[in-house]
C-alpha cells in the first residue's frame, strides 16, 4: 500500500482561503459577522493537524471524529469560547442623546454653510460647531451642550472690548464704559448677530433636527396667561421668589443701598448689572436640597462633609431660555472653541471681524446732570483758566424760534461750542460738548497698543512692540 504525507494529507482538510474582508456584513441586518482572521485559520490548521495524528496514534477501540465537518465545527465553537471573552467593540453607546449626533452634524448642509460662511479655519471640526449650537436647556449635560465654551467665550470678548475701549478712549467714565461694553457684547447684541449670521432657531430640540439650528427649549412669554389661574406668567410668586434668591452679591443686600461705581466695578459683572447668580447665558441654578428633593454628600479634605444640590439629566428637568439668552450663549461659545482649537490669535480676529466693526456712536451715551459744575471742577483739576460762556452768534432774537451759538472759553482756548433756543440752553449745550470732547479723547493710532496683540510675541520676536498706554486720573465725580 502506497504512503501518502501527511501534509498533503491535512491540507485537505483547510478551509479554502478568503482574502476579502474581516467582517461581512448583512444588507438586511444591523447586525455584523466576525470571520476568522489570517491568523486565528493558521491556528485552527494547526490544531486539526495534531488532532489528527493524535487519532492516529490512538488505539483502534477509540471513536473517531465523524467527518471532517465535525472537526471544523469544534475547532469554530472553541474559537468563539475564546472571543466571547474579549471585550466587544461594536457595542453601542446606552447614553441617551437629546441633540443631533457627532455623526449627523458631520453630514449636516446647514452646519457646513454655517462654517464656510463665518470663514472659520479648519482646525474647528463641524461636530463642535454643532455642540456650540446646543443650550443647557436643550442638553443639561456639560459634556453635550455650549456651557463650557460660553464661559470661556464671555470671558475672552469681555477681555478683547474692554482693551480696546480703554486703549483707544483712556479718559471714558466708568457708566459709558459699562454701557459701550453692552452694546458691544451684550446678550441683544449677540442676538442679532447670531441672526445676521443666518442662524435659525427650533421650535423644539431633538435628536431628529438638522444639527445646523440653535438648539433650545423655549421660555413661555411673560406676559401670557397661566392656565387656571387668570395671572401672568411673569406675576407669579414663584418668579419673584427666584430673583429674591439670586441677589446681587453684596451684603446686607436686605437694605437696598445705593450702589456706586465703586460697587459696581467689585460686586457686579462686566456691564455693571446686578449678577444674578448665572455666569453664563442659560447656565442651571444651584438650589438647597429641599428644594431640589435630593442632593450629594461630599467629604472635605478635613472631614467636613457638604451637601451639594443634584443636577439635571434631562431637558425635563431644566428651565426654559429665550432665544436671546440662547444666541447670546451660542456666540460666545463659538468664540470659546475658536480659542481652544485654533489659538488666541483667531479668537481676536474673530472679535476685530465679529464685534468691533459695528458702529457705535459714543458720545450719545452721555448723560450730564450739571455740566456747567463739571466744566468748572475739570478746568480747576487740570489747572486751567474758569471757564466762561460767550455768545458767538446769534438769530432771530424777537422771533418765535430764536438761536443762540454759545461758546465756552478757557481763556483764549474754545473747549466747546452749541446752540440752543435760549443763552442758558446754548451755555449749557456748549459745557456739555466740551465735556465729551474731553473725554472722547483718544491717541493717536501709531501709539495704541493693546495687551493682546503682544501677548506671547515678545519671545518670538513677531508682532508689534509694548507701548505704555494712556492712563487718565479719572472722571470727575459730582
Amino acid at each position: 500500500m502506497k504512503r501518502v504525507r501527511l501534509d498533503r494529507w491535512a491540507s485537505q482538510l483547510q478551509p479554502p482561503r478568503n482574502p476579502r474582508l474581516q467582517v461581512q456584513r448583512c444588507a438586511l441586518s444591523h447586525e455584523t459577522t466576525t470571520l476568522p482572521r489570517r491568523r486565528d485559520l493558521h491556528q485552527q490548521r494547526q490544531y486539526i493537524t495534531q488532532t489528527q495524528w493524535q487519532c492516529q496514534r490512538q488505539p483502534v477501540s477509540s471513536k473517531r471524529k465523524a467527518s471532517t465537518a465535525a472537526v471544523l465545527q469544534e475547532a469554530g465553537n472553541e474559537g468563539e469560547s475564546e472571543a466571547s471573552k474579549l471585550p466587544s467593540r461594536n457595542k453601542k453607546s446606552t447614553t441617551p442623546l437629546y441633540a443631533p449626533s457627532h455623526h449627523t452634524a458631520a453630514r449636516s448642509a446647514k452646519l457646513a454653510a454655517l462654517h464656510a460662511r463665518l470663514s472659520l479655519p479648519p482646525k474647528l471640526p463641524l461636530q463642535t460647531l454643532a455642540r456650540c449650537l446646543v443650550d443647557p436647556s436643550a442638553d443639561p449635560r456639560s459634556d453635550y451642550n455650549n456651557a463650557p465654551f460660553a464661559i470661556l467665550g464671555q470671558d475672552l470678548l469681555g477681555y478683547h472690548t474692554t482693551e480696546h475701549l480703554t486703549c483707544h478712549y483712556p479718559r471714558l467714565p466708568m457708566s459709558v464704559l459699562f454701557a459701550a461694553q453692552y452694546a458691544f457684547v451684550g446678550e441683544a447684541t449677540l442676538a442679532s448677530v447670531r441672526a445676521e449670521w443666518g442662524v435659525e432657531v427650533v421650535a423644539a430640540p431633538g435628536v431628529e433636527v438638522d444639527a445646523g439650528l440653535l438648539q433650545l427649549k423655549r421660555q413661555v412669554p411673560g406676559n401670557s396667561m397661566v392656565e387656571g389661574t387668570g395671572r401672568r406668567v411673569k406675576d407669579m410668586p414663584g418668579v419673584r421668589a427666584l430673583g429674591a434668591r439670586l441677589g446681587g452679591g453684596r451684603r446686607n443686600a436686605e437694605w437696598n443701598y445705593r450702589r456706586g461705581v465703586s460697587s459696581r466695578v467689585v460686586f457686579d459683572d462686566e456691564f455693571g448689572d446686578l449678577i444674578g447668580g448665572e455666569p453664563y447665558a442659560g447656565a442651571q441654578l444651584s438650589t438647597s436640597a429641599s428644594e431640589d428633593g435630593g442632593a450629594v454628600d461630599v467629604e472635605g479634605g478635613d472631614g467636613t462633609t457638604s451637601s451639594l444640590p443634584t443636577l439635571p439629566q434631562s431637558p425635563d428637568d431644566t428651565e426654559a431660555t429665550t432665544v436671546s439668552d440662547a444666541s447670546a450663549s451660542f456666540v460666545r461659545a463659538v468664540a470659546g472653541a475658536l480659542y481652544l482649537h485654533v489659538g488666541a490669535a483667531a479668537t481676536r480676529t474673530f472679535h476685530r471681524d465679529h464685534i468691533l466693526s459695528r458702529q457705535l456712536d459714543l458720545h450719545t451715551m452721555f448723560n450730564f446732570t450739571h455740566p456747567t459744575r463739571d466744566l468748572s471742577r475739570l478746568c480747576a483739576r487740570e489747572g486751567f483758566e474758569p471757564p466762561v460762556a460767550r455768545l458767538i452768534s446769534e438769530t432771530g432774537r424777537l422771533s418765535r424760534t430764536p438761536v443762540f451759538v454759545v461758546g465756552v472759553y478757557s481763556g483764549d482756548n474754545l473747549l466747546g461750542e452749541a446752540a440752543g433756543a435760549s443763552l442758558n440752553e446754548g451755555r449749557v449745550r456748549a459745557a456739555a460738548a466740551a465735556l465729551r470732547s474731553w473725554y472722547l479723547y483718544s491717541p493717536s493710532k501709531g501709539e495704541i497698543v493693546v495687551p493682546s496683540e503682544v501677548e506671547g510675541m515678545a519671545a518670538a520676536g513677531k508682532g508689534k512692540e509694548w507701548k505704555p498706554q494712556v492712563i487718565d486720573v479719572g472722571e470727575i465725580v459730582t
